[in-house]
């Protein structure tokens, strides 16, 4: 898709949505500029909403006003290195979630921006890079206690050392069913254990076991300031 088509159908998409739901976003802009993320290869920043706070002059609230802007040099880059790129779709979704971002500040919500956050450190996870080890945190849980990012699935189990050198098979739910996996040698700090086996693909099941400690470990490792040892590792979960 060329510039002049992008833009236009950018427009296009963003006028075709109701006027109640982009209250306040003034409008939609299209840069040819390419934002490529500072640290991480083949990843770009194809849009974003650029808000502007108004003080009332009676001490209000005030006024937010925003409008989105696109990359189309973003764009233009992944549809180079993606083989399942589709102009129509990555375009929506960039314009709909920019818009939501909006939404978001005029209720004060910070949940779309910590989901960014999420993703940005599980991609950081995947392409082995350093990440915050419990990124997946600031997605909102599910009813059943995961967190989802993206395509994949957090579940959190916390075990003592102890306890998890006596254990041979981890039990977890998911799905209505109690599984079993085969433990990984070591623990860690924070492990991350890819279940297959329980979820169909593009969907990724982690378990991220969590190591409990006395109150006695984290004065230790808070006077010694360690780094935590995070592992990732697979294995393939059976019903339990």
């Amino acid at each position: 898709m060329d510039y002049a088509e992008f833009e236009r159908r950018a427009h296009e998409m963003f006028d075709s949505i109701p006027p109640e739901f982009r209250e306040g976003v003034d409008g939609l802009e299209v840069e040819r500029s390419t934002v490529e993320h500072p640290s991480l290869p083949e990843v770009f920043t194809l849009g974003e909403c650029r808000s502007e706070f108004y003080p009332s002059e009676f001490g209000g609230a005030g006024e937010v006003l925003s409008y989105v802007v696109l990359f189309y040099g973003s764009f233009l880059a992944l549809s180079r290195v993606r083989d399942d790129w589709n102009w129509e779709e990555e375009l929506w979704e960039t314009i709909t979630h920019e818009v939501r971002h909006h939404l978001e500040s005029l209720a004060s919500d910070d949940a779309l921006e910590e989901m960014d956050y999420a993703e940005d450190q599980n991609f950081r996870r995947c392409e082995g890079e350093s990440f915050d080890p419990l990124f997946f945190r600031a997605a909102s849980a599910e009813a059943d206690g995961t967190y989802r990012v993206g395509e994949d699935i957090f579940a959190e189990l916390h075990l003592t050392s102890a306890r998890f050198k006596d254990l041979r098979e981890l039990e977890f739910s998911w799905g209505g069913r109690q599984w079993k996996v085969r433990r990984p040698d070591r623990l860690g700090d924070v492990h991350f254990l890819q279940v297959d086996g329980v979820t169909q693909q593009p969907i990724e099941f982690n378990l991220v076991i969590v190591r409990s400690r006395s109150a006695l470990e984290w004065i230790r490792d808070l006077l010694g300031r360690a780094p935590l040892e995070v592992l990732q590792s697979e294995g393939r979960a059976k019903v339990a």
